[in-house]
């Protein structure tokens, strides 16, 4: 059986559009099984293009009904028409109306891309290329449009009718429907049209920019989950003021909706005024939704809300720029919720992210650059690359430059190109300007695959009173990349003594603590240097790279003193820890370095006052850190031992402590989600943990009390999975009570679901087998779906990574069953194999085998053959 042949898009083929849309008239009229739709086009030649014969639309799984040209029904011999495409032959020779009849089955559409139904709701998704299931168009995102929507109904079906812009019309009609007529005026690709109808409850606020408009907000959600709003409509009011503090940035139409949805592939999507969300990252109660949650909800609020410029006004010339809107848009969240919360815990945070998903991405066979230059399917290209390392990337952009360049630049972004559909070179093209440098290098992080790896070497020369430091960037290949030119590097760091930082001097002037790497080795000599220093690099992770820099106990223990970087801080004790990690996973009798053990007794003892990034230096580096540290070769069971040991190890030796900082941490008073709150719980449910590791009676008696009163999800989460971790009954008994608590709330299903997936037992894929026979689990869902298949597939590397490979084909066969009807949601489950190549001889020969079985499955689609062709490659 031969593989899904794949027709590739290559950035260098791009063409501009040979005609151009004006405007869109939409007449929707909706039925379950039978929704009919008329656009009504107006085109013209565009002038930039070579003159064409024919004009192409595109298409996907449409039913045609009737043309008109002008107001005249085409002739057969006019047109050509198929399920993927429609193509006029002779188009008039400059503007015309082009008028097309289309009919749908919302109920049918199980991939949620075009217009489906979600529960009782009629429900859009057209990002990347879903508005061709809903008419025939130039479905790309360079081809800008003012769009009126006509939406009919059943009034008793759908009382609420949505679309983009705002709400020129409404009113009743005969048979028992009524209509609504909306207008969007701001140009915009298809990409970002959206319609939404049913019976929803609506919670409405306003919102005064600072010239004075008064916006309409509202959110949509089912009826009786109006009161887990609250949290994401003040999150809504909070991004907007910032975004017109921080970036200048004021909303321009009369009103900003929100629509939560149960059946979503994405987590929400920026349609123009017209936001659609899946509901988890908007419903949020303290008896529902965690603390993670709740920061969730705050960032994606932001960030479809930030679209409204960096993706909306300003879009994409074409999919290979995506990053352009994701990335540049991400950097804005991450900053909201920077200045939300506490900043050096945000960068912390994020940088995990990166670490866990985007290395991993790097580092295997499914690398691409920031901005690539061949896609087989678009889906599949919405990555960690794109978004977190695309964020990154701007980071970079703004340490290299300055502040003052930086927002010079994006003022000139704004102000230049709004309105247009533009590319990566145009956006740096205005930090050039207002710079004044040559970011031509810079370039290369958005051509060029990979994590680069520092490797840094230092010497104090105690008579001259210098630091000598060396650095080197190595590039490793990637797929399709096999060298790479040297790219530029901003590198923050510092010179740490006992007491803290040096006052040092870099080429006879005060250092100010940044250098850009741009060369493949440079030397740097460091004076008024008067006792042994530790070098503190990469601060505040100041590039997106692997550092290789050899320090012993002592100096990781000098940094977690008196570095006054809060992320090397964090990162030392990560390092040490890993050190510790990495010994245990070669021989699982090496001793526990007594060092380390009253490190962490005096990060508990003193960290109090900062308890959210006391708790991030608590926990240990993931079994996926370990992972790729190791980097081949890799034995996911001999990882997870090694954690364990030197869990339990601590677990033992600071019961006493873990126990006091739990009972110190502990809330009085009801529940906030506010960053200090957040905080405290995180701190104390850490050291709960850790204190329930060596399987102490005091410390699970601890957790099981904590579950039974705990007054928020948060606390009730962590004792829960505490429990469910240590393999008691106690564990068993909690998982029955929860689920009996919760029955009738799916979200909080969910996460009852992820706790059973995540267990490390031999047990734990048959209790995931049986858990899909469970009433509240679907397999059209996609949150259910990621709930139990994606955590066993994310967070069980033993049991997914099994021995026997039975892991891999229980994931195999449910991505398999699911292609047919959601075909991203499957790819984005297969992603899980992207490591396979780094694991031990055993599981990859394994893994190979079980990628290779999708590959060869016929009648694949585009999304999931890419996937495991590239995987295979």
């Amino acid at each position: 059986m031969t593989e899904v042949a794949l027709e590739p898009v290559r950035l260098a083929d791009y063409q501009v559009p040979a005609f151009l849309i004006d405007t869109v008239h939409l007449d929707i009229r909706l039925d379950r099984t039978n929704t009919h739709i008329v656009s009504t086009l107006k085109l013209r030649r565009n002038p930039q293009s070579e003159a064409h014969a024919t004009l192409k639309l595109d298409g996907d799984s449409l039913v045609f009904v009737e043309a008109r040209l002008d107001g005249i029904s085409l002739p057969a011999d006019a047109f050509t028409v198929s399920p993927s495409g429609f193509t006029l032959h002779q188009p008039p020779a400059e503007t015309f109306t082009l008028a097309i009849e289309t009919r749908l089955d919302p109920s049918a559409n199980t991939q949620l891309m075009g217009l489906y139904r979600s529960n009782s709701a009629y429900c859009t998704q057209c990002e990347a290329e879903g508005f061709r299931r809903i008419t025939y168009f130039l479905d790309r995102p360079d081809v800008l449009s003012v769009y009126t929507t006509r939406i009919t109904a059943p009034s008793d079906e759908a009382p609420i009718l949505l679309a983009n812009g705002n709400r020129i019309e409404h009113g009743p009609l005969p048979e028992g429907r009524h209509y609504a007529v909306w207008h969007d005026p701001f140009p915009k690709p298809s990409y970002l049209f959206a319609m939404v109808a049913g019976d929803l409850a609506m919670v409405a606020d306003a919102f005064t920019t600072r010239s004075g408009r008064q916006v309409r907000l509202e959110i949509y959600v089912e009826h009786g989950k109006e009161d887990r709003c609250t949290y994401a409509m003040d999150a809504l009011k909070r991004s907007m003021r910032w975004d017109e503090e921080a970036f200048g940035r004021e909303y321009d139409l009369d009103i900003f909706m929100i629509v939560a949805v149960s059946d979503f592939n994405m987590g929400a999507m920026e349609n123009k005024g017209l936001n659609i969300f899946n509901d988890k990252y908007v419903l949020a109660l303290p008896q529902t939704a965690t603390d993670a949650d709740f920061a969730a909800v705050e960032a994606i609020i932001a960030h479809e809300y930030f679209h409204n410029w960096t993706g909306n006004r300003i879009t994409c010339r074409d999919w290979f720029q995506l990053c352009l809107k994701e990335g540049l848009t991400v950097f804005r969240d991450q900053e909201f919720s920077s200045d939300q919360r506490s900043r050096p815990v945000k960068r912390i945070n994020d940088v995990k992210l990166l670490r866990s998903q985007q290395f991993s991405e790097d580092g295997g066979p499914l690398a691409h650059p920031v901005r690539p230059e061949i896609y087989n399917e678009i889906n599949n290209f919405y990555t960690a690359t794109v978004y977190e390392k695309g964020a990154e990337v701007v980071r970079m952009l703004k340490t290299l430059i300055g502040d003052k360049a930086f927002d010079a630049g994006m003022d000139l972004y704004f102000e230049r190109h709004d309105g247009e559909a533009v590319t990566i070179e145009d956006f740096l093209a205005c930090f050039a300007q207002t710079s004044g440098r040559d970011l031509s290098q810079f370039m290369l992080w958005y051509r060029q695959s990979g994590t680069p790896e520092i490797r840094a070497e230092g010497r104090w020369d105690e008579k001259a009173g210098t630091y000598h430091l060396n650095l080197k960037q190595i590039l490793p290949p990637t797929p399709g990349q096999p060298s790479k030119q040297p790219m530029l590097f901003p590198i923050r760091l510092g010179l740490v003594g006992e007491q803290g930082d040096l006052a040092v001097t870099l080429d006879g002037k005060p250092f100010e603590g940044l250098v850009a790497l741009a060369q493949s080795e440079s030397n740097y000599v460091f004076g008024n240097v008067e006792e042994a220093p530790v070098p503190s690099l990469l601060r505040g992770f100041s590039a997106p790279v692997k550092l290789t820099l050899e320090l012993d106990e002592e100096a990781l223990l000098t940094l977690l003193r008196a570095d006054s970087d809060p992320f090397n801080r964090w990162q030392a004790s990560q390092s040490y820890a890993l050190k510790l990690l990495l010994r245990l996973v070669k021989d699982a009798t090496t001793p526990i370095d007594p060092r380390f053990i009253a490190a962490v007794r005096r990060l508990l003892v003193d960290g109090m006052h900062d308890p959210a990034f006391t708790a991030l230096s608590l926990a240990l580096p993931s079994e996926t850190d370990i992972a790729r540290e190791i980097g081949s070769d890799v034995d996911p069971q001999a990882i997870y031992r090694a954690r364990s040991i030197l869990r339990q190890t601590l677990s033992q030796q600071l019961q006493a402590d873990l126990l006091g900082v739990v009972e110190a941490m502990t809330i009085a008073g009801s529940y906030s989600p506010q960053a200090g709150d957040a905080g405290r719980r995180s701190l104390r449910n850490g050291a709960l943990d850790l204190a329930c590791a060596g399987g102490g009676a005091e410390s699970l008696a601890v957790a099981e009390a904590q579950f039974d009163k705990a007054d928020n999800m948060t606390d009730e989460m962590a004792a829960l999975t505490t429990l469910a971790l240590s393999g008691t009954p106690a564990g068993e008994k909690a998982l029955r009570s929860f689920r009996q608590r919760y029955d009738k709330d799916p979200l909080v299903i969910d996460k009852w679901m992820g706790v059973q997936a995540m267990l490390p037992q031999e047990a734990t894929l048959g209790r995931v087998r049986d858990l899909m026979s469970d009433p509240a689990f679907s397999l059209q869902n996609p949150n259910r779906v990621r709930a139990l298949i994606g955590t066993f597939c994310a967070a069980n590397q033993t049991q997914f990574n099994r021995p026997d490979g039975d892991g891999y084909r229980f994931v195999a066969d449910i991505i398999l069953a699911i292609d047919p009807k959601n075909p991203q949601l499957a790819a984005r489950l297969l992603v899980a194999f992207k490591t396979w190549r780094s694991l031990e001889q055993g599981r990859r020969t394994l893994a190979a085998a079980t990628l290779r079985d999708i590959a060869r499955r016929p009648g694949l689609s585009r999304d999931v053959a890419d996937i495991a062709q590239r995987s295979l490659a």
